[in-house]
């Protein structure tokens, strides 16, 4: 069975249909907050995200305007990390994007007309239907500012997605319904381990990327190549032996790291 990722318009009922899907399949269900629970389980970047919350602006907003390069390997990290799981649900986070090249994932997107929307957020919030369109319209602009600033990729290009749902006729179970039957069909390629072990190495990865960057550790110039049972390959240039011994350093601690294979080299005056 494949991953199922859920990508939905602000207001469109798609976190209703995640939880239904998840838990009809049994599956976990990747949101806000199991995300976040999995980025301190991997001890990625935990001081810097240690005086976020999860209030409003929300704690992947906050943790993107304070770092945006560590967030964006923070997230795909994590997501990979659910990818090379195998099975669940996961809702947003640009998941689509991330896993369009992974055969493992099957796609959804999930979306209805702005005045479905506004009546739904009019009625879950206890906002006028004026203070939901103004809502709407500033969210799907910031999401769609974040795609294109994260993927130079466009979230509403269809080409991204597996099946379709427009909710303003379907209630959340006949959607939820729709994506079971289509991601659980025979006509799904079944997903191969090797497809998975991809996705644990580029979860390694982007962890090691996410923790140079923590470190202020330009990671532009160093190549990462992660093998089998972590083994992590460094290579590059660094200004002074100090920093090459840095580097070696913060790829070594990173969980999930059992050896590093350095081939950084020392040229003074290198940036």
């Amino acid at each position: 069975m494949p991953l199922i990722t859920i990508t939905q318009s602000f207001g469109s009922n798609g976190l209703a249909i995640a939880r239904k899907v998840a838990a009809r399949l049994g599956w976990d269900l990747f949101d806000d907050q199991k995300l976040h629970e999995l980025v301190q389980h991997q001890g990625i970047s935990a001081q810097e995200i240690s005086h976020l919350d999860e209030k409003s602006p929300g704690y992947w907003d906050l943790f993107f305007r304070s770092r945006p390069q560590i967030f964006l390997n923070v997230l795909e990290s994590v997501v990979y990390e659910v990818a090379h799981r195998g099975e669940g649900v996961i809702i947003g986070h640009g998941s689509q994007l991330l896993l369009r090249d992974f055969d493992c994932a099957f796609h959804v997107r999930i979306l209805t007309m702005e005045g479905r929307r506004a009546d739904n957020l009019s009625a879950e919030l206890g906002i006028s239907r004026a203070a939901a369109i103004k809502l709407i319209r500033q969210r799907d602009r910031e999401q769609a500012g974040f795609f294109k600033f994260a993927f130079q990729l466009d979230m509403d290009d269809l080409g991204l997605y597996d099946l379709i749902i427009n909710t303003h006729k379907l209630d959340a179970a006949t959607a939820a319904d729709l994506i079971i039957s289509a991601a659980t069909s025979e006509d799904i390629r079944a997903c191969g381990i090797k497809a998975l072990e991809a996705m644990e190495r580029l979860a390694l990865e982007k962890k090691v990327r996410a923790a140079l960057l923590e470190n202020r550790i330009d990671d532009r110039a160093i190549l990462i190549e992660i093998s089998e049972n972590g083994v992590t390959s460094v290579a590059g240039v660094s200004p002074n032996p100090e920093e090459k011994k840095r580097i070696e350093a913060v790829v070594g601690a990173v969980r999930g790291v059992s050896k590093v294979v350095s081939a950084v080299e020392v040229i003074r005056g290198a940036v």
